[in-house]
Formats: C-alpha cells, sequence, structure tokens
C-alpha cells in the first residue's frame, strides 16, 4: 500500500468490487439521535488504514456511494472505548476485517483527528483527549467493496458517533444503514430542556446542522427545536431570543452576519414548520464576541460555532 503524507502525496486508490454484498444494521444505543446526515452517489472517501505518525496517514481511497452521519447521546457518561467496544463487534460480525483500531493518543492525536474527514460543528464534536476510531474493510485489503469507519468521543457526559460509510454494494442490496430509532425517542425530555433553560437562562441549540459557510439549515427534525416548542406551548408567556455565535475564522463585521442570519434561519423554521408565534421570537447573531471556550484548537472552533435560545423576562 502507497503512503499518504498529509503534505499531498496522493495514496494508492483502491478498485471497488460491483457484485453485490450483504447489508447490515449498525445498532446504536436507544438514547442516540441523529444530528446530520450527508450522503453522495458518487463520491471518494480516504478511509484511514494507519495511526498518524512521521507526518504521514496511511489511507483506503475509495471511489462510490458515501453516506455519512453523526449521533449525539446525551447523559450517557461513557468513555469512548465503553461506546466502540459493540460497534466494533458489529462491524466484525458483519463480514468487515478492522484493520485499524486506535485512541487517543494513540492515534496520532490532535493530528490524526484533523488529517482525517470529520463533519463539522456543532453537530460532531471530538474530544482530543478522549476519542477512539475504528476502519473496517470488506472484499480484501488490497481491493476492498466497501468500507466503514467509526469515530466515538466522549466529553462532559455527552458523546458523538460519527459514522461513514462507503463503497458500492450492488444494484440489489440497500445501502449499510444506521437503524433509526423511533422518532419519538430521538426528541430531548422537554422537562430537562426546561430545566436547562431555567437554571442557566440559555442552552444551546447543539443537534442543528447548517450547510458550511452559509446559513441554510438542514431539513431536519431537529430534536432541540421540538423540545424548545414545547417548552413555549406549556410556558404561554415564555419569549425567547436566538442568538447566532461564531468562531474567530474571518472578518468581525461577516462572522456578525453569518451568526445573525443563522439565528434568524432557526426562527424561521420555528415559525414556519413548528407554528411558533413569531412576536415570542426574537433573532440576532454576535459572532466570536461571547465564546464557550478558546478559538486556539479546532474542538474550541466547533463548540463555539453555535445557536443559543437565551430566556427573555415576560
Amino acid at each position: 500500500m502507497i503512503a499518504r503524507a498529509c503534505a499531498g502525496v496522493t495514496g494508492l486508490v483502491f478498485g471497488l468490487a460491483l457484485g453485490p454484498a450483504a447489508a447490515f444494521d449498525l445498532r446504536l444505543p436507544e438514547d442516540a439521535r441523529q444530528t446530520v446526515e450527508r450522503n453522495t452517489p458518487l463520491d471518494r472517501y480516504e478511509a484511514p488504514v494507519s495511526v498518524y505518525r512521521d507526518d504521514t496517514l496511511r489511507v483506503a481511497s475509495i471511489d462510490g456511494p458515501v453516506a455519512r452521519s453523526v449521533w449525539r447521546i446525551d447523559g450517557h457518561g461513557q468513555t469512548s472505548l465503553q461506546l466502540m467496544t459493540p460497534l466494533r463487534a458489529q462491524v466484525e460480525e458483519a463480514g468487515f476485517e478492522v484493520v485499524l483500531d486506535c485512541a487517543a493518543p494513540a492515534c496520532g492525536g490532535y493530528d490524526f483527528r484533523f488529517a482525517t474527514e470529520v463533519l463539522p460543528g456543532p453537530n460532531m464534536f471530538v474530544n482530543i483527549r478522549d476519542y477512539h476510531f475504528i476502519t473496517g474493510l470488506r472484499g480484501g485489503r488490497d481491493a476492498p467493496e466497501t468500507a466503514v469507519t467509526i469515530l466515538a468521543s466522549s466529553n462532559n457526559n455527552v458523546s458523538y458517533i460519527q459514522i461513514i460509510q462507503a463503497g458500492d454494494l450492488g444494484e440489489d442490496d440497500a445501502p449499510v444503514v444506521v437503524a433509526l430509532p423511533p422518532e419519538a425517542q430521538v426528541s430531548v425530555p422537554p422537562a430537562s430542556f426546561a430545566q436547562a433553560l431555567a437554571r442557566d437562562g440559555r442552552i444551546v441549540l447543539g443537534s442543528l446542522d447548517f450547510d458550511s459557510g452559509t446559513s441554510t439549515l438542514g431539513a431536519g427534525p431537529f430534536a432541540a427545536l421540538a423540545a424548545l416548542t414545547e417548552l413555549l406551548k406549556e410556558q404561554p408567556d415564555l419569549r425567547i431570543a436566538l442568538v447566532g455565535h461564531s468562531d474567530t475564522v474571518g472578518r468581525l463585521d461577516t462572522n456578525i452576519a453569518l451568526s445573525r442570519e443563522r439565528a434568524r434561519a432557526v426562527r424561521a423554521r420555528l415559525i414556519e414548520r413548528y407554528g411558533v408565534d413569531a412576536a415570542r421570537l426574537d433573532a440576532e447573531g454576535v459572532g466570536y464576541l461571547a465564546p464557550l471556550t478558546r478559538n486556539s484548537t479546532g474542538d474550541g472552533r466547533e463548540k463555539n460555532r453555535r445557536v443559543e435560545a437565551i430566556l427573555l423576562a415576560p
């Protein structure tokens, strides 16, 4: 296999077998909720097959359909290894050979995380001190038919699982899929949402999905918006300000404008799809003036890009 240095040397592109392969359902914890899904019918995915060492990360480059999804688990209290162990077992049971299984810092820490494909925040968050990564190949190492990579990370009792699946399964088979829990199970409990908002006066709407660099809000459904709607129904005197935030990349005026437009997009969705009274919602953006954490790291910038719901006085 040819190594791909991060300086830009292209690795060997593996050919895909076009014959059918068996699909499988990857079972996640029942309280997992999806934050984002991005599927492309023809794409190239570079699945890591080694740790990051000596400025080099070896990859298996696969052309074909690529499915990407991220799942969030609140209040789980598990380490990334605890999350990954049952997922790895399912990948092996489905006939994949696990060619990479590493954890921070053995994967290469910060360098490995930023040399791999990770969906942007706030939909995905990687704790550099507690993440676990596996790559599974099916069809052999030299000419794999399909690849699946899983990245699990935990931080402050919140966990994220990113799943990327690449390769053609054949026309007669469904793609490798993730078993979706019923929609009723993926919403944020309104009681806990209300308690957090009452306690802190604000809450991050962490499940939102915006196209990179734009104010285009994904299709959803978004559990945080459903919970906010339920709270507003239960307490008709409440008013909420939606406030967009950004990282420090770019000019302040540009970031304020983008964060404001994202907050307005959330407001429009709450009005148009959830039926919230427009008079109960304000929307503004402050750019990078109110960070949650430092912007000197990729993880910090991901956490700082967010939309918050702020409780207004009646």
